[in-house]
């Protein structure tokens, strides 16, 4: 069991590393905890200075990038926050943001700002820890939403998908300098990295996690699964995996000639 999810667990440990490289030149840090509300904000008829954000909408916020990541993808300018105030947790429903329209779309206006830290050790240490812990959570919500219906089969990209999204990234650093390019790469390999490691850990025949799914089996039955049967089943699975796979190359293929 030890050795099958080791893989995954390297993935997740890589992800770690590569986080603090991204991290480490940053002068500031941005927190969850409120210190200002824009002109007029509705926000502010809920919410309150100095809140802390616990959650939104019921998905858990370690970083700054969990609320960048629950306001991309809320389909409503009411949401439900949890919140720390005055070292009591508080549920708040139906916190109202504006909207602005863009491209015909409505576009959610954040309209607060969040406290300022400092680049010390202790703060890039944590900031690397919780910052790797959202992108499990983002990486695990998207897929949770792809199955949901919440995301669309377009928004999914396989590795020709990604090499666009990486050349685009590489383009807009260059825009500002060299270093910067650098650094969006190892982002992007970050979320790739972490990604691996939490999809291989998925209970699904052909990864890791079916793998130790059987060998669980086999330690509550104290008898292994029959070979046979073991190998059909990672066979089936590694087939639909290669098909979806198919099907995804041939999306990323129409999106970029359309």
């Amino acid at each position: 069991m030890i050795i099958v999810v080791a893989g995954a667990v390297m993935n997740l440990l890589l992800g770690l590393v590569l986080m603090l490289i991204t991290l480490m030149p940053e002068e500031h840090f941005a927190s969850t905890r409120i210190v200002y509300f824009s002109e007029n904000a509705p926000s502010s008829q809920s919410l309150q200075l100095y809140d802390d954000i616990k959650a939104i909408n019921g998905y858990h916020v370690f970083t700054a990038m969990d609320i960048q990541f629950a306001f991309a993808t809320t389909k409503s300018n009411e949401m439900s926050f949890d919140v720390e105030r005055d070292g009591e947790y508080i549920h708040l429903d139906k916190v109202t943001f504006g909207t602005v329209e863009k491209d015909g779309k409505e576009i959610i206006q954040v309209d607060f700002a969040v406290k300022r830290m400092e680049n010390t050790f202790g703060v890039i240490m944590s900031q690397t820890f919780l910052s790797t812990v959202s992108t499990v959570q983002m990486v695990w919500a998207s897929l949770v939403g792809l199955v949901t219906g919440q995301f669309g089969f377009n928004e999914v990209a396989g590795p020709i998908g990604m090499t666009s999204a990486i050349s685009q990234a590489a383009s807009e650093g260059l825009k500002t300098s060299f270093f910067a390019a650098l650094m969006n790469l190892v982002y992007i390999m970050t979320i790739i990295t972490v990604n691996l490691g939490v999809v291989n850990l998925l209970p699904l025949p052909a990864l890791d996690g079916g793998r130790f799914i059987f060998l669980l089996v086999e330690a509550i039955r104290r008898k292994p699964v029959k070979p046979e049967h073991e190998g059909m089943v990672h066979a089936i699975g590694m087939i639909l995996l290669l098909i979806f796979m198919v099907v995804i190359s041939i999306n990323d293929i129409i999106k970029l000639f359309s």
